[in-house]
């Protein structure tokens, strides 16, 4: 009898020195895998182009961990040398702005919408393909989990389970063709058919599917008429400093705010206050880690905020987390859009993690929702309920002066990145069905 545990292969883009919130899950996933009687190994670009990098994160590899890379053909390198590297950074990472572009970033979208389907990685599927089928069987592995975006990953997998027989778990950070972003690649009917096609080869091949929001999955059981497990992000509490609250009242947003994501609402609600409460206004601070954008900046500054702005820029995610924990609210924004209802972003958990009170502003239905009312963390506001959002800043800041700073969510263990690895070996352990 073989008692030695499975191994399975995740294959990701996403992986240090890569920064922002793709690489978390399963740069996170991965060290605790081990402990529920699976052994990960990792596939991942060995010459990537990410839009952004955090050598931190290097550090959080496992020592121990087999990590085996694979040449890639990035059509982003060669696109920035036309369209300029921000530009193009921002189209890899699927930020599209409304704003006038010129003709060479509208060409790019055309391309990257109608020639490289689904997304401008799938160059890679190829070359991954024939290199893993030597691969898995010299290393005797028989799962594999892609995780997507970019999507194109899936159909490695898809080729792997046709060619070699293993099993294969698609894992879905964000959908596919309701993504946000999709309506604005200039698809045409040819490449939209082929979208929708590839996604439901996956959807329904895949011996396992997994989505990160109830909302997503919900629609993949409507397209699949399968069953879809939602493994949420998570949080993992490896922040071990000390950190003393700001003596400010500091209204913190950690991540991207871009055009979209631009709650006018808060922004009146905060000037309203400023005017009429001279304490609040000698108090008060926004402050920003990532990228704001100039449309956001200059709403800001048009409700006489500048005064109260801090712009921070990119920061390290160890310095995200002591942010996190200084201030004194956590702001969670998202577009105002029904597409938006499935995101549910991987700060949430961190913040719930730093144990601040969170102001979250989004679309009506947001599964952000369902996590804040079962964790007892208050309600999630709508982009008309400027009111409520003022009076709950209020609240907030009459915490602060009471140096009441920590709030305590219920339940929140089950978000934890060990709770969240269990349910991820449980299921590769399911479907092996005792095979490893």
């Amino acid at each position: 009898m073989n008692n030695q545990k499975p191994k399975v292969l995740i294959i990701t883009y996403y992986w240090p020195p890569a920064g922002g919130p793709g690489v978390q899950r399963w740069l996170k996933l991965v060290k605790y895998l081990p402990d529920f009687g699976v052994v990960p190994v990792v596939y991942v670009p060995e010459n990537p182009t990410y839009p952004m990098v955090d050598e931190g994160f290097v550090k959080e590899v496992p020592s121990d961990l087999k990590v085996v890379k694979g040449k890639i053909f990035e059509p982003y390198a060669l696109a920035s040398r036309f369209s300029g590297k921000e530009k193009t950074k921002e189209i890899s990472a699927g930020v599209i702005g409304s704003e006038k572009q010129s003709f060479a970033e509208k060409l790019m979208l055309w391309v990257r919408g109608n020639v490289f389907i689904p997304d401008a990685r799938v160059l890679w599927v190829k070359p991954s393909v024939r290199f893993l089928k030597s691969y898995l069987k010299k290393e005797n592995i028989k799962a594999v989990i892609t995780t997507g975006p970019p999507h194109s990953l899936h159909l490695i997998g898809m080729k792997l389970q046709q060619q070699s027989g293993v099993k294969w778990i698609a894992d879905f950070r964000d959908p596919w063709t309701t993504i946000g972003y999709h309506q604005k690649l200039k698809l045409s009917s040819y490449a939209r058919k082929k979208h929708i096609a590839l996604e439901n080869g996956v959807l329904k091949k895949a011996d396992r599917v997994v989505a990160t929001s109830y909302t997503t999955a919900d629609e993949f059981r409507e397209k699949s008429g399968r069953a879809v497990e939602v493994i949420t992000n998570g949080y993992d509490s490896t922040y071990t400093g000390t950190v003393e609250p700001d003596e400010t009242f500091t209204i913190a947003h950690i991540g991207s705010l871009l055009t979209e994501r631009n709650p006018v609402v808060v922004w009146e609600a905060l000037s309203e206050l400023i005017a009429e409460h001279k304490d609040f206004a000698d108090n008060v601070v926004l402050k920003f880690a990532g990228t704001v954008s100039e449309e956001v900046v200059e709403t800001i500054k048009g409700y006489g905020l500048a005064p109260y702005l801090q712009l921070q820029g990119y920061v390290s995610h160890a310095e995200a987390l002591r942010l996190q924990r200084a201030s004194s609210v956590l702001l969670l924004i998202e577009i105002d859009k029904a597409e938006t209802r499935a995101i549910i972003p991987g700060k949430l958990f961190e913040y719930l993690d730093a144990k601040r009170p969170i102001i979250a502003v989004g679309p009506q239905g947001w599964d952000v929702t369902r996590i804040m009312e079962e964790t007892g963390m208050g309600p999630t506001y709508t982009y008309e309920q400027k009111e409520l959002i003022k009076s709950r800043i209020f609240k907030c800041y009459e915490r602060f002066l009471a140096k009441k700073y920590i709030m305590t969510p219920s339940g929140i263990q089950k978000y934890s990145r060990r709770s969240l690895a269990n349910r991820m070996a449980n299921l590769v352990l399911e479907v092996l069905g005792g095979e490893g």
